[in-house]
């Protein structure tokens, strides 16, 4: 970080910025990043909280919400291909936590649009394909999924991916299933992986909405994430034109380059849930009177408050300097792994934390902070447990793999 200039306490301005940025990392932007940041702030803030806990209830998706956001131009923030802002990941890193603070579900949404969907156009596309796509996704004009999770294997999606993609001409015969799909009972976009048949590596394929094979089913009951709507896809003789399979990726290696990049945008989400956590539960303490005074006059209230802010600051620190590296290009996957883990972490620790201190009132949606605790449930085990995380930056650090 740069020394303090003299007007940096104005740019911390507790009515300007939020208070749970202790150590200031939105000074590391530059003033146009930070106006942009300032941006995303207010529209979550009067746009999505005063809706966001009602749809959580009905688990559905605030639709309504879509032109203010793609007004922000924040969709594919860190890429500079057609159309895409290219800001970069640090400012994309701190916009995802910015969303996430109000509302991990939308937070999620945009991770999976302009992170997954995007970036397997961005790194695995021809030229012609992301000037197609990438321009009308960066406007939010066409929605993106991301289609790799199956119903029989997840963390090893590498080896045992079963959905086949088999050449016929011109066009490519998807079969198969998918899981866990977010965004995927709306998008215009999904993007597919399957195994070829003929060489057995895994490639991507573009698969309009609407494609005849392609059905995608909302999954229902969830206790975590409940506005982001995930679906179960079943792929029957669905055909693709060659013309739609992404140019660029030739084995599940491409799918990797994708992951290694998005799963810091969780980790920056996961930063993002337990600061909005810790923001609630400040504010209460400040509100609630026991005895006779506010219960942040209590010394136990103070030292779960204070270990709140050192997880959120700690866990923005460390993503602050891998999305550096990944700005300078040299972000390898266990940068992005060591964060992911240790961010989601952190962030299930906080929200328990925040939980504890409103009492019997943090089960209630009112306050948020009961949203916060389910929402984190389902970030800790995305884009790679913390297992799976641990072993990528084991292997790293000793030269040994311990995966089976």
């Amino acid at each position: 970080m740069t020394d303090a200039r003299p007007d940096d306490h104005d740019l911390l301005d507790p009515d300007e910025t939020p208070f749970s940025d202790f150590l200031g990392f939105e000074l590391l932007l530059e003033e146009q990043d930070r106006e942009l940041l300032g941006r995303v702030r207010a529209f979550m803030t009067r746009e999505v909280e005063p809706i966001i806990n009602d749809h959580w209830t009905r688990a559905s998706f605030p639709h309504e919400i879509l032109p203010g956001m793609a007004e922000l131009g924040i969709a594919g923030l860190t890429y500079d291909g057609p159309g895409c802002p290219g800001r970069g990941a640090l400012v994309n890193g701190l916009v995802a936590m910015e969303m996430s603070r109000v509302d991990p579900s939308i937070g999620t949404f945009m991770g999976v649009h302009g992170g997954l969907a995007m970036g397997s156009i961005m790194l695995c596309g021809s030229d012609e394909q992301r000037e197609r796509w990438l321009p009308p996704m960066a406007r939010m004009e066409l929605i993106g999924a991301f289609g790799l999770t199956e119903p029989d294997v997840g963390s090893a999606i590498s080896q045992g991916l079963a959905t086949s993609a088999r050449r016929d001409g011109d066009a490519w015969i998807l079969n198969g299933a998918k899981k866990w799909i977010g965004n995927a009972t709306f998008a215009d976009l999904v993007v597919i992986w399957a195994r070829d048949e003929d060489d057995g590596q895994v490639k991507g394929f573009v698969v309009e909405q609407g494609t005849e094979g392609m059905v995608c089913t909302k999954q229902e009951d969830k206790i975590a994430l409940r506005v982001v709507q995930n679906a179960e896809i079943a792929l029957t003789d669905v055909r693709v034109p060659d013309e739609n399979r992404l140019q660029r990726s030739e084995s599940f290696r491409s799918t990797a380059d994708v992951l290694r990049v998005t799963r810091m945008d969780v980790a920056w989400q996961a930063a993002g849930c337990a600061r909005g956590a810790f923001e609630h539960a400040l504010r209460y303490t400040k509100q609630r009177e026991q005895f006779g005074r506010p219960i942040a006059s209590f010394q136990m209230v103070q030292d779960l408050l204070v270990k709140m802010l050192a997880n959120v600051t700690a866990s923005t620190a460390m993503n602050a300097r891998a999305s550096q590296l990944q700005d300078a290009g040299r972000l390898r996957d266990e940068h992005a792994s060591l964060c992911k883990a240790h961010s989601t972490v952190r962030m299930r620790e906080t929200v328990g934390w925040a939980r504890e201190v409103l009492g019997g009132n943090g089960i209630l949606l009112e306050h948020h902070v009961g949203r916060f605790v389910a929402d984190a449930e389902a970030i800790y085990s995305y884009e790679g447990t913390r297992e799976i995380n641990t072993l990528i930056v084991g292997r790293a650090i000793t030269g040994e793999s311990a995966f089976v």
